[in-house]
């Protein structure tokens, strides 16, 4: 978890991989000013050739080019820097995005998905002005600043005197104002975030929200996060405009003291008239970069509100970066499994849910955890994938301690189907081979019928290229259980993990599947979360957990005749192998 840091040094750092072509786009801003500033030299040499009545040929075909000159150099200079600032943009984005997918599943908890969402997407993007005015923009304005200021001082110091005082007071205006932008932008994108929680909340669960008639409700919600952000973001503006506007009346004012004073000497002969026309020019070409430079200002309090709350998310604790492990071989042993008085609570404040839960899984066969709801049994799978770490105890695969094992190569020997059986939005064979995408087409059709999917293939009018849904909602619930074990399949797991995984399936399908899962566990490690009677019967041990403990474990029949709770749940909460099952 890096350090909080200022927001100009990660500014920085975002730019670093591109500081040669903000460097080139720099120098090409520089050319820019330089050309503009030999155009008031040259118009003074015209004025004085004109009072002379002297050719002027030579200075207007000086001018034209330097016309020309700042005009193309400008716009590739222009260029270069979005460019650049867009490519900031793109390293932020990764570095984010690569930085969330490696979350810790308790920081995904108390996280909103919808405001990490905004972070990426809405945050990142203000980097782009960052980039190209504050850390372009202040160092080419910034120069031009100070070169103008030179040349003024060069052609009349009286001059420089009246007009530096007038950007001084200026200046103390903007330095006022600034904190109220970086006040204004932090609110406007926190609510940004808040509005895409919001709209996450309510597309994520659409049908619930249309079957309880909740979509004003909701809608309004949305809205509110909208406008409060609107009314930050227009808070924002009101404060940014007053900045420019200074900055542009410094420039007026400034003019017309120049006007006065300057015609004043003019008129007693301390200066001429080209002096003075040449020093209005600069005080017209001034404005450009005291332009850039309250702009680089202004957009750097933007800029910073959204480093910090890039920053906030960045601060989540987050998993040890490692590379993708190997999937096991075909013919790799099975995992042992132990758990020796585990505690586990999932926050401060909450219950325990753990209360030294110990048990003994051999190599192979099935093994079925069973127990009223919230017992416990979710959270086994959860301590075994490291989704979580117990807060006491030992929890020992293979014999080796959990928490010595390398969480990418501990991944990769378990397949795993949650209790929901998700499904991402893409084709059914970007489902499948989300686990092993070099999975051979022989693999994958043996796994289809395996789970009896191919005949869902068969019906698809892409068969595995159908696009499945946001969320698999264009495939039943049973279909999407089949494709989780599918896809869990099709990682040659050590260990399986399976959390009633068969809830949602039809009697046909579901005894399919139950073979299907009986042939695995010859070979591997199974491990099933059940509430089905004709589930339960066919494992090898069965582990009864209550109140987040382990209170018996046996097979059926010895768990029946010596167990109270095992044979009330035999009676009363398992569905007996007749009862009727959901339809896919």
């Amino acid at each position: 978890m890096p350090d909080e840091q200022p927001a100009w040094r990660l500014l920085f750092g975002y730019a670093r991989p591109h500081r040669w072509a903000l460097l080139a786009g720099a120098l090409l801003a520089l050319v820019t000013g330089a050309t503009g500033l030999a155009l008031p030299l040259v118009a003074r040499s015209l004025i004085e050739n004109l009072s002379k009545d002297e050719a002027i040929t030579g200075p207007l075909i000086l001018m034209s080019v330097l016309v020309v000159l700042n005009a193309a150099i400008g716009s590739l200079g222009g260029y270069v820097l979005r460019r650049t600032a867009e490519s900031v943009v793109l390293g932020a984005r990764r570095t984010l995005t690569s930085y969330l997918l490696r979350l810790r599943i308790t920081a995904v908890d108390r996280s909103e998905p919808g405001d990490l969402m905004a972070r990426v997407t809405s945050d990142t993007t203000l980097l782009r002005g960052v980039t190209t005015d504050t850390l372009v923009g202040l160092g080419t304005g910034g120069l031009t600043l100070v070169a103008t200021l030179v040349m003024m001082g060069w052609t009349d110091l009286v001059l420089l005197g009246v007009t530096a005082a007038v950007i001084a007071a200026a200046g103390a205006v903007v330095g006022v104002i600034v904190p109220h932008i970086n006040k204004a932008t932090r609110s406007a994108q926190e609510s940004v975030g808040r509005m895409g929680t919001s709209l996450e909340r309510v597309l994520g669960a659409l049908r619930t929200v249309k079957a309880s008639g909740a979509e004003h409700r909701e809608e309004r919600a949305v809205h509110a996060a909208a406008e409060e952000s609107w009314r930050q973001s227009v808070r924002a503006a009101k404060w940014e405009a007053l900045a420019g506007n200074t900055a542009g009346l410094s420039m007026q004012v400034a003019f017309i003291t120049v006007l006065a004073v300057g015609g004043a000497r003019v008129a007693t002969g301390a200066i001429g008239i080209g002096t003075l026309v040449a020093f209005l020019l600069y005080v017209f070409y001034l404005m450009s970069p005291i332009q850039q430079v309250v702009g680089a200002v202004t957009q750097y309090q933007a800029g910073a509100a959204a480093i910090a709350r890039i920053q906030e998310a960045q601060r989540l604790p987050v998993e040890p970066p490692a590379e993708p492990a190997a999937l096991p071989e075909q013919a790799a042993e099975p995992l042992s499994l132990a758990f020796d008085a585990v505690h586990f609570g999932y926050a401060d404040g909450l219950p325990p849910v753990h209360h030294g839960v110990t048990f003994t899984v051999p190599a192979r066969g099935m093994t079925a955890f069973v127990g009223p709801s919230g017992a416990g049994k979710t959270t086994v799978f959860s301590l075994i994938e490291r989704f979580y770490e117990p807060t006491a105890g030992r929890i020992v695969v293979d014999g080796r301690d959990l928490r010595d094992w390398d969480v990418s190569r501990l991944r990769a020997a378990i397949g795993y189907v949650e209790q929901d059986a998700p499904v991402l939005s893409g084709t059914l064979r970007d489902n499948l081979l989300l686990g092993n995408p070099s999975a051979d087409e022989t693999e994958l059709r043996h796994v289809l019928r395996t789970t009896r999917l191919d005949g869902l293939v068969e019906r698809l009018p892409d068969g595995l290229e159908t696009l499945v849904g946001h969320r698999g909602t264009k495939l039943s619930g049973g279909e999407r259980q089949r494709v989780a074990i599918a896809r869990a399949l099709l990682r040659r797991p050590r260990l399986l993990l399976l959390d009633e995984a068969t809830s949602q399936l039809d009697a046909v399908n579901e005894a399919a599947l139950r073979d299907t899962v009986a042939d695995v566990a010859r070979d591997t490690t199974v491990l099933v979360v059940a509430h089905r009677l004709s589930t339960v019967t066919l494992a090898d041990r069965i582990v009864v957990m209550d109140t987040g403990r382990v209170r018996a474990v046996g097979t059926h029949g010895e768990l029946v005749a010596g167990d109270e709770l095992y044979a009330e749940l035999a009676t009363t909460q398992f569905l007996a192998a007749a009862d009727p099952a959901p339809s896919t």
